[in-house]
């Protein structure tokens, strides 16, 4: 670097780190403004419901989305065929498309009369329990569906191809080559589905409701104890939230670079 190039660097960082110090202030405005007042409320049933709820229907969301992310990415990656340019555009909707929008499209597909017609043979799904899952799958798996993409993008196919011409199947080859290299892509597609699915707010609000005790998570806690004016309540489960999210990204800083990606093999 030379003394030239100092002025460059000085205005990157002054952009960037405003940008880092207005985050910094924002979680340190919400840990200062929470009063004893507001972790009582963790006493409550309704907040340790929610607590409870968001995990397993996280987890619940964030294991469809792997099982789902891990076989569309390796044929996004791996195979041509006409229109994939297309499937890839509609693959990222749910990232692209507000929140709200995504759970209205849930509300108003299950009020078709296919989608009546599964709710009364089959079980209900609006405003019920599945779909709060449902509505965490809808967005999340489009996250995990690109970290396997790139997982496997980034992975030669060498590696199944020797195997396939030692005698495996593709399918073998997928299994005991291609799954096993891609296991720490898969470990953060799923803690990145994971966190998105924890975080959901206006698609649980549209499809599932707000009801406590039963579609009750804690995005939408955070909504209800704000409407009845007990914002020390909602900073703290805010909180609470920032702080698993911090400990979610801190597993994928601990993948490394490349491995969150999924190990590259080398020729």
């Amino acid at each position: 670097m030379t003394r030239d190039d100092r002025p460059f660097l000085i205005t990157l960082f002054t952009i960037g780190g405003a940008y880092v110090f207005l985050i910094l202030l924002m979680v340190a405005a919400n840990t200062i403004f929470v009063t004893q007042k507001g972790l009582v409320g963790f006493g409550t049933p309704e907040i340790r419901f929610a607590i409870w709820f968001s995990m397993a229907t996280s987890t619940a969301s964030a294991l469809l989305s792997t099982l789902v992310a891990v076989p569309l990415g390796y044929v996004m990656s791996r195979t041509e065929f006409r229109g994939k340019r297309l499937v890839d555009a509609v693959l990222d909707i749910p990232i692209v498309l507000p929140p709200l929008v995504v759970g209205l499209s849930l509300l108003i597909l299950f009020q078709t009369p296919p989608g009546r017609i599964f709710q009364k043979y089959v079980f209900e799904v609006t405003y019920q329990e599945v779909s709060v899952v449902l509505a965490q799958f809808a967005v999340g798996c489009a996250f995990a569906v690109r970290a396997m993409k790139i997982t496997f993008d980034q992975m030669t196919p060498r590696s199944e191809q020797v195997a396939m011409t030692l005698g495996c199947t593709w399918q073998q080859a997928f299994f005991r080559v291609v799954l096993p290299e891609a296991r720490r892509g898969i470990l953060a597609a799923f803690a990145i589905a994971w966190a998105r699915s924890f975080g959901e707010f206006g698609p649980v609000l549209v499809f599932s409701g707000a009801t406590r005790m039963k579609t009750e998570v804690l995005s939408t806690t955070v909504f209800l104890e704000l409407s009845v004016g007990r914002i020390e309540a909602a900073a703290a489960v805010s909180l609470f939230m920032v702080a698993v999210a911090m400990f979610v990204l801190l597993i994928l800083r601990a993948l490394g670079p490349a491995d969150a990606v999924g190990r590259t093999v080398r020729p």
